[in-house]
């Protein structure tokens, strides 16, 4: 299979090789890169593609132009409101997008600026080297949607950063910036603006030209940390699309929408 038989299929991620064995992939849906649909079967499959690729020996995942991703994409989320096939679908697509990139034999660098949220943070977060610059805004957003923090964040928040760290900003959606993200260990690197690019293509080329048998294999050890925590992340991942269901992501969507705090209504779970 050529490398355009296997890319050919994607639409909303655009690739090209800023070294002969580094695949680069650029989130692309306009929009600010919010995920739907497409992009949401898209970031699931790519990376099973990746890891039967010959010809690479490491990847970089970016947006395009000025933006990392804004998260999923309104209308996305309203079809997993109501309609449960699609809600399945969406679990089962969120929970490949986890696995297959932790499972994915290539090592993956993430270059991240603008914003940082949703979906695609958590190619951002789980890639194996995270770079963001200084200025990237980093949000894990679920509870202000009005669903449980699921996708990424129980499987490795509380590795990197704590788990006193972890409640604060996964349970108060609290922002943090890229320095702020190095600094307490959410991220791997934090570069200016200008340097992030090449940075990313440094890092990368470095690990597509280094002992692939060595560093694939440490990719895979480590990973089992990742591992060990696939039951808690399960249940965070269904849990967030039990919320789905639910009347607090009606006033969430519609409280982004009307760019105002929510209201959220008078109910608890049980």
């Amino acid at each position: 299979m050529t490398e355009t038989d296997r890319y050919a299929k994607y639409t909303k991620l655009k690739f090209d090789r800023p070294h002969a064995k580094v695949l680069r992939i650029r989130l692309d849906n306009g929009k600010m890169n919010t995920a739907d649909h497409r992009m949401h079967a898209e970031l699931a499959e790519i990376w099973n593609d990746v890891d039967a690729d010959p010809d690479i020996n490491a990847v970089i995942i970016t947006g395009n132009d000025r933006v990392f991703s804004a998260g999923g994409d309104f209308a996305m989320v309203e079809d997993l409101m109501n309609d449960a096939q699609a809600r399945a679908r969406g679990w089962k697509e969120a929970r490949a997008i986890v696995y297959n990139l932790i499972n994915c034999n290539k090592p993956i660098v993430s270059a991240m600026r603008g914003v940082a949220v949703g979906a695609g943070l958590v190619t951002g977060i789980l890639a194996d080297i995270s770079i963001a610059t200084k200025d990237c805004r980093i949000i894990d957003g679920h509870t202000r949607l009005g669903v449980a923090a699921g996708d990424h964040a129980a499987i490795i928040w509380p590795l990197l950063i704590g788990m006193a760290r972890a409640k604060y900003y996964l349970l108060l959606c609290d922002q943090l910036l890229g320095k702020e993200a190095a600094e307490i260990g959410l991220i791997s690197l934090a570069v200016e603006d200008a340097e992030l690019d090449d940075k990313a293509i440094e890092i990368a080329t470095r690990l597509a030209t280094g002992a692939q048998s060595a560093i694939r294999w440490t990719k895979h050890s480590l990973n089992n940390w990742l591992r060990q925590m696939g039951p808690t992340f399960d249940a965070s991942l269904a849990l967030e699309f039990l919320g789905f269901a639910g009347r607090e992501p009606e006033e969430g969507v519609r409280s982004h929408k009307e760019k105002r705090a929510p209201q959220w209504p008078d109910s608890s779970p049980v």
